[in-house]
C-alpha cells in the first residue's frame, strides 16, 4: 500500500513521499525499510532517530529528528498516534476465519440451538437449553452449559466456558481459559467451625462488545447477577467477585481483583494488581494505579494510589516522606545521644 493512500485511509496529514511502499507495521525498535510504526509516547523520541522505518504515526506537533547518514523519515500527523496505529493493523494483518461446520467431536444437546454461520471446533460442549447466535465461533475444547444465552459474532478460544444460564451480549471475545459464571466464593461459618456453602443461585450478565483475556474469571451471583457492562476490557488472571458490578468501557488490567459485591463505574482505569474489598464503589472515571488496595469508596473521578489508597498527590508526599526515614532516623538517633550527653554533664 502507498503511503499516501495509507494515510487517506487513516485520515491523518502526510510529511513525506506518499510513494513510499508501506508492507507492514511493527514496533519503533524492530521496524524495517517498508514498515510503519508509531511515537504515542515523547520518551521514544530519541528511537526515531535511528529506526529503520519508512513512515512514523506521530503528534501533530512533535519534532523529529534523524542521525546523519540514515534515509528520510516520513511522518504521518496523528490526534492519537496509538489509535490510527491500532486502526492500521487490519489493513496489513487478517486474523484466521473458521468456516462455519461443526467438528465431528463436538457434543451439541439436541434443545440446543445455534445461529447461522457458527463455527464449532474440536471436544466443544454445548449443554441443553443453551443458545448461541449467529456466525460464532467455538474453537476448540469450549463448554456452554445449559440454559445459557449468547449473542451473534460471539468468540470462544480453547477451553473458554460459559456456565449454566449466564447471559452474553453481541461480539464478546473469551480468550483461553476465561470462566463466565464459576461459583463465587460464599460459605458461612457454622457452630462447629465447619464452612456451609451457600448456593451460588444468581447468574453472570456480559455486555456487547466486552472482551476478558486468559484465564479471568467473573463469578455469579449468589442471588441477583454479577454485571459486566458493554464495552468493558479485562485483562489476564482478573476476578470479579459475587454480585460484582463493571461498568461500561472500564478497564481492568492483569491481576485486578474485586470482592464480592464491589461495584466499579463507567470509564475507570485500575491498573494491574488493584484489589477492592467488598461492598464499596468505584465512581465513574476513577484511576487507580498498581497494586494499590481499596478499602472504601473512591469518588468519581478521581486519581488514587497505595494500600490503602489515598488520592495520588498525597500518596507521592507520603511516598517522599518514607523515603527520608532512614534519614530521619539517624537524626533521631543523633538527638538522643546528644540529649544523655547533656544529661551526664548535668548529672556530673
Amino acid at each position: 500500500m502507498k503511503l499516501g493512500e495509507l494515510a487517506q485511509k487513516l485520515g491523518c496529514k502526510l510529511e513525506g513521499d506518499a510513494q513510499t511502499e508501506i508492507r507492514g507495521i511493527a514496533g519503533i525498535d524492530v521496524a524495517r525499510a517498508g514498515e510503519l510504526t508509531f511515537i504515542s509516547n515523547p520518551r521514544y523520541r530519541q528511537a526515531a532517530r535511528t529506526t529503520r522505518a519508512s513512515a512514523v504515526l506521530v503528534a501533530p506537533d512533535l519534532v523529529v529528528e534523524r542521525e546523519a547518514g540514515l534515509p528520510p523519515l516520513a511522518l504521518v500527523r496523528s490526534a492519537d498516534p496509538y489509535l490510527d496505529f491500532a486502526r492500521a493493523m487490519p489493513l496489513f494483518y487478517t486474523p484466521p476465519r473458521y468456516a462455519p461446520s461443526v467438528h465431528p467431536t463436538a457434543v451439541i444437546a439436541p434443545s440446543a440451538k445455534i445461529g447461522e454461520g457458527a463455527h464449532v471446533g474440536p471436544y466443544c460442549f454445548v449443554d441443553e437449553g443453551a443458545t448461541i447466535g449467529r456466525n460464532a465461533v467455538l474453537h476448540s475444547f469450549v463448554t456452554i452449559y445449559r440454559g445459557a444465552r449468547i449473542g451473534d459474532d460471539f468468540f470462544a478460544h480453547a477451553h473458554a466456558v460459559v456456565r449454566e444460564n449466564c447471559r452474553v451480549g453481541d461480539r464478546v471475545i473469551l480468550q483461553n481459559g476465561v470462566v463466565i459464571g464459576g461459583d463465587g466464593f460464599g460459605f458461612a461459618k457454622q457452630p462447629d467451625g465447619r464452612w456451609f456453602k451457600m448456593l451460588q443461585a444468581g447468574i453472570t450478565a456480559i455486555g456487547d462488545d466486552v472482551e476478558i483475556q486468559a484465564n479471568s474469571c467473573v463469578d455469579r451471583a449468589t442471588v441477583g447477577e454479577t454485571r459486566i457492562g458493554k464495552g468493558a476490557k479485562l485483562d489476564d488472571l482478573v476476578l470479579v467477585g459475587h454480585g460484582g458490578t463493571v461498568g461500561e468501557n472500564t478497564l481492568l488490567c492483569g491481576q485486578v481483583g474485586l470482592a464480592g459485591t464491589t461495584r466499579v463505574g463507567n470509564d475507570c482505569i485500575l491498573g494491574g494488581q488493584v484489589g477492592c474489598s467488598g461492598h464499596l464503589t468505584v465512581g465513574d472515571g476513577a484511576m487507580i494505579t498498581p497494586q494499590s488496595g481499596v478499602p472504601n469508596d473512591v469518588p468519581p473521578g478521581a486519581l488514587y494510589s497505595g494500600s490503602p489508597v489515598v488520592e495520588h498527590r498525597q500518596w507521592l508526599k507520603n511516598a517522599a516522606a518514607i523515603s527520608r526515614v532512614p534519614e530521619l532516623a539517624k537524626t533521631v538517633r543523633q538527638l538522643e545521644a546528644e540529649v544523655a550527653r547533656l544529661k551526664a554533664q548535668i548529672g556530673a
